[in-house]
């Protein structure tokens, strides 16, 4: 297979440098990496890990919800008959 396409992503240089460094312990590279995750993509179709982590959006609902703002519902149905679908 020809590697004839690049692929450009703007990231913040202090996570490119500590990225890289991790990577040269695995004896790796941007570009190794990079690779490896769009041939699993493109192969099945999905990321080649789980994503865990919350995002801030969330993270901040979450702890709303913990505190005792928002509104809880007892099943995905009553939810749904409030919000009219």
């Amino acid at each position: 297979m020809i590697a004839d396409s690049i692929v450009k992503a703007r990231i913040p240089q202090d996570v490119k440098d500590r990225a890289v460094q991790a990577l040269e312990k695995m004896g790796l590279n941007t570009s190794d990496v990079i690779r490896m995750v769009m041939m699993r993509v493109a192969d099945e179709g999905k990321l080649p890990f789980e994503v865990k982590t919350p995002n801030k959006e969330t993270q901040t609902a979450m702890s709303e919800l913990d505190s005792g703002k928002g509104q809880r519902f007892e099943s995905a149905d009553a939810l749904f008959d409030d919000l009219g679908i």
